[in-house]
């Protein structure tokens, strides 16, 4: 890929970029929600496609941070259930992006942060917590680790329904950082090669993410100071909108 066709952005796009991965450091050590605003502009000044790529390394970078502040609080065997089902998610998505073009992909991406949104504002309303046990509950695992795969290799969009797993699952606050930091950074990891199969992640695109690096520390650490200080309701409803109306942008254009 030629970096000067391909992301010759403006000074205005390069700044949407790099408050959007302020945000991905952010969103990885205090409100995950938050990462859905930041593939939305990545898939909003990038071509949709390609953002994913972009995007992929800067994530595993906010997820760095966010095993380092919260290792001592993930439950591993919650993980080892996720991870076979997640694959079969990934590979799903990996078959889906080497059959179609951006459009579809940049349209897929606005139906998936609708439909995440959908599934955040409804996973809010629950109270009960899952068994995961049980039959049922392992079943549930399996289908939400399905639709996590799938979800964050076609644009790095499965924090919802994640979150709304742990949540449902009855993960405390602690236990639901750990835990899905370490979940974010062993599957991101893990697609790096489907993403460079695909061409999503080249040499032009490294250097990309290498001048936007510098913002997701800073981002890093201000979400370490502010998850004990952040009114997280007024926050999650601004990230709810934001959402939307990213999605539709996704979707109108």
């Amino acid at each position: 890929m030629n970096m000067m066709t391909l992301w010759h952005i403006s000074g205005w796009e390069f700044a949407a970029l790099a408050l959007a991965a302020l945000l991905v450091g952010f969103s990885k050590t205090a409100v995950s929600g938050a990462n859905t605003v930041s593939l939305a502009v990545f898939a909003a000044v990038l071509p949709a496609r390609a953002s994913t790529g972009v995007l992929l390394p800067l994530l595993i970078a906010g997820d760095t941070f966010a095993v380092l502040t919260y290792r001592r609080h993930a439950h591993w065997p919650t993980l080892w259930r996720l991870f076979p089902a997640v694959a079969a998610g990934v590979v799903a998505g990996t078959l889906f992006l080497s059959r179609v073009g951006d459009g579809i992909v940049r349209v897929s991406i606005g139906v998936i942060l609708l439909m995440m949104t959908g599934i955040t504002l409804w996973r809010r309303r629950q109270e009960a917590t899952e068994d995961v046990s049980t039959r049922t509950g392992r079943a549930t695992a399996a289908a939400y680790g399905v639709t996590g795969g799938f979800t964050t290799m076609v644009a790095n969009a499965g924090g919802p329904v994640m979150s709304m797993y742990l949540l449902s699952a009855g993960f405390r606050k602690m236990g639901f950082l750990g835990t899905s930091a370490f979940f974010f950074l062993i599957v991101n990891v893990a697609k790096i090669p489907f993403s460079a199969a695909l061409g999503l992640i080249d040499t032009d695109s490294l250097l990309l993410d290498a001048a936007l690096l510098v913002f997701v520390v800073p981002g890093a650490f201000l979400g370490r100071w502010a998850v004990h200080k952040i009114n997280q309701r007024l926050f999650d409803r601004i990230v709810i909108v934001a959402t939307v109306v990213g999605a539709v942008e996704l979707l109108l254009t």
